[in-house]
């Protein structure tokens, strides 16, 4: 399933001479003080281009979760900067935040997250609407049929399979047209075969869209759809490897693992 070319929009939403999505520039995050500090994010430095799809990969407590968190805006780093599609968002005040991440940024979950009570079509349009923004039924049927659901509008999540419900998140996602995508195991409740679905509508959105999608998985066939796989490890991002299949992946990883003794729970990140 191939989703319609948005080349033009892409662009147009290019600030000028601004090629870079997502930018850390010396970020760190602590939790907590003195002899109890974790060293969460360890420095990060590195700038995703736009229209890139990248994975981040490793150990349980190697700060993955923190990392998609200050990069989103979700949580603030103790130090350095983040920008997203050019704009600094480090010292931005909560309402403004807020407004950026519903307008600017999309977000895809491994429990989906849907509401229960409204249709297909209001999940995908709540975006728009918590946004302050008239919701645009045309545009939630174009995202809808880009996901192949374009039959199910009327239908609520209940009715839905979890794939079926993973590719509302998804349309829900590409709505406003955002910046980023921000994907944390977006298939860790799903067969494989469906897995394979909706990891192929997030590289038909990159490959289709010009989308620039980042994700964090555990899993190294997932990892495969990214152009590039970030490895991190105590905070730190400590290798990648680009257009990786699999096996690869999966080698780095088992391999990173027998190095690595995590210094917290993946849970406090």
């Amino acid at each position: 399933m191939a989703l319609r070319r948005g080349k033009d929009r892409a662009e147009a939403a290019a600030p000028e001479g601004g090629r870079l999505a997502v930018e850390l520039r010396g970020v760190t995050r602590t939790y907590g003080r003195g002899r109890g500090t974790v060293h969460a994010l360890r420095g990060i430095e590195l700038g995703l281009e736009r229209g890139s799809f990248t994975a981040v990969m490793g150990p349980s407590g190697s700060g993955k979760s923190t990392f998609l968190q200050c990069a989103a805006g979700l949580d603030r780093p103790s130090a350095g900067t983040v920008r997203l599609g050019g704009t600094e968002i480090t010292g931005m005040g909560e309402n403004k935040l807020t407004e950026l991440r519903r307008t600017r940024l999309g977000f895809v979950f491994q429990a989906f997250n849907l509401l229960p009570s409204l249709t297909v079509e209001q999940n995908v349009l709540l975006p728009l609407r918590l946004a302050g923004q008239r919701p645009d039924r045309r545009r939630a049927a174009e995202v809808l049929a880009q996901v192949g659901l374009d039959d199910k509008a009327r239908r609520r999540p209940g009715e839905l399979s979890g794939g079926q419900q993973q590719r509302v998140a998804i349309a829900r996602a590409l709505v406003t047209r955002p910046d980023v995508v921000f994907a944390d195991e977006p298939t860790g409740a799903l067969d494989t075969t469906t897995a394979a679905e909706v990891l192929g509508l997030l590289r038909s959105a990159v490959d289709g869209l010009g989308a620039t999608v980042v994700m964090v998985t555990h899993d190294p066939v997932a990892a495969a759809y990214a152009d590039r796989v970030l490895f991190l490890a105590d905070g730190r991002i400590t290798d990648h490897l680009e257009r990786g299949d699999a096996q690869q992946i999966a080698a780095r990883m088992a391999a990173l693992t027998r190095r690595v003794t995590p210094v917290y729970e993946e849970a406090a990140a």
